[in-house]
């Protein structure tokens, strides 16, 4: 791939556009329907956008302006939460603090870590499971934990919901992801992205080129810009850009490997030649930790063998993470 930051502006229509509403009726036919068009942009694509996906835009903003009051906070207030004091990888992530592009300059964002609320009693959380234990928050915020959390549980059902038609978009039974779904890990991150300075290292980006580690990505996307995803089949970086009341979905690594690569996990990035600060909120639903990952019958071509042994969602999520962090030594 070129290292050039440059991509192609295309119509936001070069990505499927999806209404999903379908999926939360009763009618069987209208689920099967968006399930079709699922599975065209899951094979063609690996990204697409969706629409009537019942996540209130009142919610949508009021959390993108707590998480810029976040942001705006000074560095000693974020840092007193810093990822780094959380055995669970909960909380303020620094400038510069991740690289997901082997070989480019640390990235040019910050972010903050949300997952599901588990007390320190909890036996996850005193087993040590991997990315299990309490939230940090921002106590000068006191708008924000109510508003990340209604947020939260609203795209876990969202989640689930995609996943249900996902397993139809595959010939398979409409719950063959239920106990995936069940006590699901997630991710929410917010991420603030400054401006590139024009006198800056030519090939540092917001987020280098990488595919996602999980099930599902969920992203919603302030009107800035800067998505850029790998189209493949023009060898080129195409801008992903903001649709209003649309999430950008896209599939991970683990997706990908459970259909055997039939369903695509694609590389994108993030680029903010803008001159503006750029805010963007995805959702990383990674489902059961415990959950075997192995490849599904129907993703099999006629001879075709598996191309990667059975692996849980936990030791899975572990290497993803050793990728980009270094080795995990402990939860």
């Amino acid at each position: 791939m070129s290292d050039s930051l440059e991509a192609c502006r295309v119509s936001p229509s070069s990505l499927p556009i999806i209404d999903i509403s379908g999926l939360a009726g009763t009618r069987p036919a209208d689920r099967l329907a968006v399930a079709r068009e699922l599975r065209r942009a899951c094979l063609e694509k690996g990204f697409f956008y969706v629409r009537n996906h019942g996540i209130p835009e009142d919610l949508v903003t009021r959390v993108f302006s707590e998480s810029r009051k976040f942001f705006a906070l000074p560095l000693t207030e974020k840092e007193a939460i810093d990822k780094k004091r959380s055995p669970a990888n909960r909380g303020y992530e620094a400038l510069r603090a991740q690289t997901l592009e082997s070989g480019a300059p640390p990235d040019l964002k910050e972010g903050f870590y949300i997952g599901p609320d588990h007390a320190p009693d909890d036996p996850r959380t005193l087993a040590g499971k991997f990315n299990h234990g309490p939230n940090q928050w921002p106590v000068s915020l006191p708008s924000f934990r109510d508003t990340m959390s209604a947020y939260f549980a609203g795209l876990l059902e969202l989640g689930e919901r995609l996943m249900r038609g996902l397993a139809l978009s595959l010939d398979l039974p409409e719950d063959r992801f239920r106990t995936f779904c069940t006590e699901p890990m997630a991710t929410l991150r917010l991420l603030h992205y400054p401006p590139r300075r024009p006198d800056g290292d030519p090939h540092e980006r917001g987020a280098g080129a990488h595919t996602d580690f999980g099930g599902l990505t969920l992203l919603r996307q302030d009107d800035v810009g800067g998505l850029q995803v790998w189209d493949q089949e023009s060898r080129g970086w195409s801008h992903a850009a903001p649709v209003p009341g649309t999430f950008v979905v896209n599939l991970g690594d683990m997706i990908a490997r459970w259909t055997n690569g039939l369903y695509r996990s694609t590389r994108h990035r993030v680029v903010n030649t803008s001159g503006r600060e750029r805010y963007s909120v995805p959702f990383f639903y990674v489902g059961n930790y415990d959950e075997e990952v192995s490849c599904l019958p129907t993703c099999l071509q006629p001879g075709e063998a598996p191309k990667y042994p059975p692996i849980t969602v936990e030791a899975h999520l572990r290497g993803m993470y050793a990728r980009t962090y270094g080795p995990v030594t402990s939860a």
